[in-house]
Order: structure tokens, then sequence, then C-alpha cells
């Protein structure tokens, strides 16, 4: 035990020797506090020598506690460079506890002799902006170096961002953004359904609008990918958000989940496309691969509606399990170009089939059949915001129910041995 007790100060040693240049530059600052609340004491004009002798007498007394209560409270252990409103907050505490305790201290030695009271709080407000004042200068002046070595190391043109959500984690976000060593993003405005936050500045950049705005905003602010920084949204509304972003038919990403990033599992800045598993409102379903893979490999699949939220994902993961082909069917040709290409890059060896087309066109259903009679059709051609639908119901019914049973009819005219239905609304 008294070798673990060695060790541990020995360790804590060395460390506060290595941060020998901020208890240093920490000590400093309180004779400056110290003489500066003397000398606003009487009038910004020359201090008494009674009250200055007594002053220089109580200074190592006065930097001694200080220094003690800055290493209690871990003042030292904050990086400047990242300096926040936990180490603030920790130097306040720090100095107030050690002007308390230099109080008392100098009322028991001297009875307060020739030191007015007024200089202990003048003396904490001083050093407490000597301390917070000199941190949140140099955090400015690294930000702004960075900024501009970026500007020069980077020359290539910035992705325009549009953040969905102005809370922590949007916060965090921009930060992470502008402190990465290759920026190669530019966040040009936050959305926000929170009223009250519409007009702010979060880190210079403005909330401007509610989510349901962003379709609109995409084209006005030429944005080219929409990052969500909602991590602790439920499935509803990042379904709702999901539904804006394909509505603006740009790109965009998301954060990881809370529990990931308090896990230490994942970063603020691991941004990831919009899983499955974030629209189910549910735990993914462990599912038996090896069985899966040997009912569709070397098999013809169709997907219906391949380029959506669900079919997109579905087709990427249908893509692992090494099928003959894929067939892509799919009204948004935005969303259909890029899906083609993005599975054509990371699976050069599978033949995908990119088709345009409406599930309720009952001619071109049968041509797609005829020509690509498949062995496997998953129907993911369905809208699923039911919230919404309910104010349509014509063309629920029709895309839902009719455009289903054209497919099913088509399926079976073809002998298609499986067809799986994946949205029930």
């Amino acid at each position: 035990m008294e070798q673990t007790v060695f060790d541990r100060l020995l360790s804590h040693g060395r460390y506060l020797l290595s941060r020998w240049q901020v208890l240093l530059h920490d000590a400093l600052a309180v004779p400056i506090a110290w003489l500066g609340a003397y000398w606003f004491r009487f009038n910004l004009e020359g201090i008494p020598g009674i009250s200055l002798d007594q002053a220089l007498r109580m200074l190592p007394l006065v930097v001694a506690w200080h220094v003690v209560f800055f290493v209690t409270f871990g003042v030292h252990r904050g990086a400047w460079r990242f300096t926040a409103i936990p180490n603030l907050w920790a130097i306040v505490k720090s100095v107030a506890v050690g002007t308390a305790v230099i109080a008392a201290s100098i009322f028991i030695l001297t009875r307060g002799y020739a030191v007015p009271r007024a200089v202990f709080p003048l003396h904490g407000v001083f050093l407490v902006g000597l301390l917070i004042g000199t941190r949140i200068l140099y955090r400015r002046y690294r930000d702004q170096q960075v900024s501009k070595a970026d500007r020069q190391a980077d020359k290539a043109p910035r992705k325009r961002v549009l953040i969905v959500g102005a809370g922590a984690a949007g916060d965090m976000l921009v930060r992470d953004i502008r402190l990465a060593q290759s920026t190669i993003y530019e966040p040009v405005g936050f959305l926000d359904d929170d009223p009250d936050k519409k007009g702010i500045e979060i880190q210079q950049v403005r909330v401007l609008d509610r989510c349901s705005a962003l379709p609109q905003l995409v084209n006005v602010l030429r944005v080219e990918l929409i990052l969500i920084a909602i991590p602790s949204a439920n499935s509803e509304q990042m379904r709702e958000v999901v539904e804006y972003c394909e509505k603006a038919e740009v790109p965009f990403r998301t954060l990881p989940k809370v529990q990931d990033i308090l896990d230490g599992t994942a970063r603020s800045a691991d941004l990831r496309t919009v899983g499955l598993d974030d629209l189910l409102g549910r735990e993914p379903v462990s599912l038996d691969w090896q069985a899966i893979t040997r009912a569709m490999g070397g098999r013809r699949i169709l997907i219906t509606g391949g380029g959506g939220s669900i079919g997109s994902e579905l087709c990427r993961q249908v893509a692992r399990l090494e099928p003959n082909q894929i067939i892509l069917l799919e009204q948004n040709e935005f969303n259909l170009y890029n899906l083609g290409l993005e599975i054509k890059d990371h699976f050069p060896d599978l033949e995908v089939v990119q088709l345009l087309g409406d599930v309720c066109d009952v001619a071109a259903i049968e041509r797609i059949f005829a020509n690509y009679p498949p062995d496997i059709v998953f129907h993911a051609a369905a809208y699923k915001h039911v919230p919404m639908l309910q104010e349509q119901a014509r063309e629920a019914v029709r895309n839902n129910v009719i455009g289903t049973l054209i497919v099913a009819r088509a399926a079976l005219a073809s002998h298609t041995k499986t067809m799986a239905l994946i949205s029930t609304d």
C-alpha cells in the first residue's frame, strides 16, 4: 500500500512538473491582482506606505494559498486550447475559496491591521478576470491560427452544409468541423423546430428556420450536404427529417447515437449515413446471414423503391450477399443515380440495373418482369409517413395498395419464387 501511495504521489509530481508553465502563469497573476486591488481601493492613486508594506509582507502567503487551491481544484489541468465552461468554473471556485482562506489567515495573523476589507473581494474579481481573460484570449488566438492555416493549406472549395439541430450536438459538430486539420465543410446555417432559437447564432452560424423549410433553403443557400445533429431523436423525428432531406434531393449524414458517444465507441465528428435502425424505432433484429446468403446468392433480385430511405439501405445489404443481379426500380432519378454509383463503387463485380418507373404503371411493371424475371422481389415502394398521408388518402391508396397489387400480380405471372412486402403502413 505504501508503495502504491508513493507511486501515485510521484506520478502526480511529474504531472505538475509537466504543467509548470501554467502554474507559473497563474502564480504570477496573483501579485498583479493583489496589488491591483490595493491600487483600486485607494482610488487609483499611490498606496499608503503602511498598507503597501503590509501588502508586500502578506504577498507570499497569498500566492502560496492560491497555488494550493489552483492544484486542488485542477485549474492547471485545463488545456487552454480547449477552454470551456467547466474550466472557467474551476477557476472561479478556486479563487473564491482561496480568497476566503487568505482573508481568514490574514485576520488571524494581523487582526486585519493595515489591510482594507475591500481589498479581498477586489482581489478575487481581478484574479478571476486575469486567469479567465488570458485563457480566452489564447483560445481565440489559436482558433484564428488554425483557421488561417486551414485556409492557406486547403485551397479546394469546401462543401456548403446545412445542420439540422441547433442544440448541444450541433454546437459540438460546428466546433469539430472548424478544429479539424483538413476542413472540407462550411456550415451555412442551422435548422431547428424550437421557435425561440430562430435568429440566434451558434459559433457564428445562424439558426435560419424550422426543419420544414429545409427543401426551400437548400436551393437558396446552394447546400451540398445536410448534417443531422440530433443524436437523441426518436424514430418518428428522424423519419420526418429524412423525408425533408429526400425532398431536397441532397445527400445527408447523421451523428452517432447518444449512447455510442457516451460509450466511447463514436465521436461527434463520426458522421454516418442514416441507418435502418434509426428509422424503425427499435433494436435491429439479429439475422442468420449465412442462411440468407445461401438463399440470395446467385439470384436476380428486384427492389422497388430502391432509392428511398429504407429501399436504399436494403440495396446495400442485399449487395453484400453476392446476388447475380440487382434491379433497382425508383421514381426519383437523382436518388437512383446516386445509389447506383454507390453500389457499383463498393461492389464493382455486381451487375446493377437501374430502372426509372412507377409501380402503379401496369405496362411498365409487366415489361420489367418480362425483361428481368426476378427470383426475389423486395417491394419497398410505399409511402410511409402516415400523418401526412391521412390528408391525402387517394395518393396513399394508389401507391401503397394499387401499386402493391400490380407488383404482386406481375410477380405471380412471372413465377417469382419470393416477394417480400417491406412497408405495411
